[in-house]
């Protein structure tokens, strides 16, 4: 039995479906940068993005952390998380591992948790309004994710607005996600649902700023903010090195559990 466990720590490993079942589920939506791209380089050699495997303490499996697979069943939550969901890129280490660990170590009885990664690079938010297919596999995933459990969705987390930095894509990005973020409440029947949203500090156009003043004034009830402004970022100038993935992850935590975690 030692062995076994210490087996599942580093790998998927099947374990009988009822022995997995989260009571504390959180959903992870956005693009690249929450599906994780910390540890990401280009291999100067074949010009390919590749992960360097490196996976920091808080970042560490265990069987207290889940994750929704594609298949929809449970498993042993490990990095590159968002692997099987953002599967035509390079996936490295994203926040919600040391998310999870973060509220595990300030609240050792808060139980298992069960993450469902949902996000996907490059995206914008006109992409993940409601009927579209990253939309209807969210709902869909979380939807199965509460039905296979007796827990909860605890919040959702939200990392996007890097591909709105145009003109017209960040004038227009205020509506879109608040729209969003009321169309999910209503299609989960959950309208209270915590929502906690990454406030980006890098895009692909000239118009961060109106992105970041959009994200910061959403006045939304139970949605609340943490800001990656300051963090440092690979050599791109676009996403999170995996020391501020740690960062961010934990941040996150700290939001939740000041917030909603009661």
């Amino acid at each position: 039995m030692f062995l076994h466990f210490i087996f599942c720590i580093f790998v998927q490993c099947d374990v009988k479906p009822q022995e997995l079942k989260p009571n504390n589920i959180f959903l992870l939506a956005g693009q690249s940068n929450m599906a994780g791209r910390g540890g990401v380089y280009n291999d100067t050699k074949t010009n390919l993005l590749e992960w360097d495997g490196q996976v920091p303490p808080q970042c560490t499996s265990t069987p207290n952390i889940l994750t929704l697979y594609l298949n929809q069943t449970w498993g042993i939550a490990s990095e590159p998380l968002h692997k099987e969901i953002d599967n035509s890129k390079t996936c490295g280490v994203g926040p919600g591992m040391p998310f999870s660990n973060q509220i595990l170590a300030k609240r050792p009885n808060f139980g298992v948790i069960g993450l469902v990664p949902c996000a996907v690079g490059g995206t914008k938010i006109e992409e993940w309004q409601k009927g579209t297919i990253l939309y209807n596999q969210l709902v869909g995933r979380a939807k199965a994710a509460r039905e296979s459990t007796s827990g909860n969705i605890g919040a959702l987390l939200w990392y996007q607005g890097e591909s709105d930095c145009g003109e017209q894509d960040s004038m227009l990005y205020k509506g879109r996600l608040e729209k969003f973020f009321n169309d999910v409440r209503q299609d989960l029947q959950s309208p209270d649902l915590p929502i906690i949203l990454v406030v980006i500090s890098a895009g692909e156009g000239n118009f961060l700023r109106n992105v970041r003043d959009a994200q910061l004034n959403i006045n939304l009830k139970n949605v609340v903010h943490v800001d990656a402004m300051g963090l440092t970022l690979l050599l791109d100038h676009l996403h999170l090195d995996t020391k501020s993935v740690v960062s961010i992850g934990q941040e996150l935590a700290d939001s939740f559990l000041n917030n909603f975690g009661q």
